[in-house]
Formats: structure tokens, C-alpha cells, sequence
């Protein structure tokens, strides 16, 4: 079985299309109901973690019961923390931690306050997504380059976050990974 990661923030889109994050030899099948009801379970768990926010991106792959974390955080208990809770999951056999932590930077710190301020500062985009327990759209800095990670309701809105981002002083790059609800 051929998986893809199944973002954190994306989860509810791979729940109502199976496709999205399971893909197997007969296209009509998308997973057992054990699978299903362990990557709701362990999608729960992580976005339960205290410290998970808008600055972190985790995702996971569902194989059996085996989980593959795998993603970007700040904190390096963040790490920890994730494969912790998923072990306790009802089903789970073995984790494997693949979430890589992100290197201090206080300029990677600077740009990624600055990159929220200007996704979230945008009237059209802080009422819409920036209200939230864990918002939608992520904020990935690494070395210098952002990516923005998560789901966005129209193109519109993907738009305007990657024109706010691109405007961000002494970010290198931006890409522009945001998806849109419905495809």
C-alpha cells in the first residue's frame, strides 16, 4: 500500500475523500476501517499537543498499524511529544518519528513573526482563518525560506497569502503550498 502524508491541518479534506491520502491497487478501496478510525484517533492526539501551532507542520501515514510521523517544528519536544501520544493510540503497533526540527534562528524567528503578521494582519484572511484553535494556514522557516502549508477555502485566499508572504523582508523564497477546500 502506497500512502502520502496526511497533514494535521488537512484532515478533515482526507476523511471526506479517502483518496486524498490512501492510494492501493483497486482505486475503489481507500483503507480499512481499522486505518480510518486510527488516523482520526491519532490526528485528535496531535492536534491536542499544547505546544503545536502555526509555526509547526505535522503530518503522518497511516500503514497497518504502523504511524510515520513526518513534518517540520520548532521545539524539539514537539517531537517527542507527538510520538509519545500516538503510541498511546488504540491499534498502534510501532511509530516511526521522522519529524524533523527546525534549526534556532533568530532571523528564521524574525521572518516567521513577520510572515504572520502579514498573512494574519490581512482583514480578509485573520476573520477567516486566524480565529481558530490551530489556523489553517502554517508557517514553515527554515534557513531563511518560508512555506506556507494547509487549507484555504478559495484560490483567492492562497493568493493573497503568498502575496503577503512574498512581501516579508529577508525571506529568501516562498512556496506557496497551501490547498484549496474541495480539490
Amino acid at each position: 500500500m502506497t500512502m502520502k502524508k496526511i497533514p494535521v491541518a488537512l484532515f478533515a479534506l482526507a476523511l471526506a475523500a479517502p483518496a486524498i491520502y490512501a492510494k492501493h491497487e483497486d482505486p475503489y478501496v481507500h483503507g480499512s476501517a481499522d486505518e480510518t478510525k486510527i488516523a482520526k484517533e491519532v490526528r485528535h492526539e496531535l492536534v491536542m499537543l499544547p505546544y503545536y501551532g502555526v509555526f509547526d507542520d505535522i503530518g503522518f501515514n497511516v500503514n497497518g498499524g504502523t504511524i510515520t510521523l513526518v513534518g517540520q517544528v520548532t521545539r524539539p519536544t514537539l517531537k517527542s511529544d507527538a510520538g509519545n501520544v500516538v503510541k498511546r493510540v488504540e491499534g498502534v503497533t510501532n511509530v516511526v518519528n521522522n519529524i524533523e526540527v527546525l534549526p534556532l534562528s533568530p532571523d528564521d524567528d524574525r521572518i516567521r513573526v513577520a510572515t504572520y503578521r502579514a498573512i494574519y494582519g490581512d482583514p480578509s484572511l485573520s476573520t477567516r482563518y486566524g480565529y481558530q484553535a490551530v489556523p489553517s494556514i502554517h508557517i514553515i522557516v527554515k534557513s531563511g525560506n518560508v512555506r506556507l502549508e494547509g487549507v484555504v477555502a478559495n484560490e483567492g485566499d492562497k493568493n493573497i497569502a503568498g502575496i503577503r508572504a512574498n512581501g516579508v523582508p529577508g525571506a529568501f523564497s516562498v512556496e506557496n503550498d497551501l490547498r484549496v477546500e474541495g480539490k
